[in-house]
Formats: C-alpha cells, sequence, structure tokens
C-alpha cells in the first residue's frame, strides 16, 4: 500500500475533503495539519490530503466534482 497525494488544501477544507471522501468509502488521512502550529504559521502551510493510490483516480475525481 502507497499513498499518494490529491491535493492541498486549508485545516479546515482537508478535514471537509476527507469527510467527502470517506463517506464514498475512500479512507483518507491528512499530512502536515499541524505543521509550525508553535510559532502561528500553521494557517499558512497547506495541508496534504493523501489516499491510497489506488483510490487516487477516484479521489481526484470527487475533489474535482466538489470544486
Amino acid at each position: 500500500m502507497a499513498i499518494v497525494e490529491v491535493g492541498r488544501f486549508n485545516r479546515n477544507e482537508a478535514h471537509i475533503v476527507i469527510g467527502r471522501l470517506e463517506a464514498e468509502g475512500i479512507p483518507a488521512l491528512a499530512l502536515d495539519g499541524n505543521a509550525s502550529i508553535a510559532d502561528g504559521s500553521y494557517l499558512f502551510i497547506p495541508v496534504r490530503v493523501m489516499v491510497d493510490e489506488d483510490d487516487a483516480e477516484t479521489a481526484r475525481r470527487i475533489v474535482a466534482d466538489a470544486a
């Protein structure tokens, strides 16, 4: 199993995207969500939404359709 990025979003959008993907049966996770939280710059660092590479094409389609 390898994970791949399906997009980069602000913190709130990333969790909305993850919820949408999981509602479609695609497990997803956020990376970098707590990066630089100590100095307050976490709001400027995009959160990567990751899925299994087998689900990537479907996940990207779902994300694109939601935009």
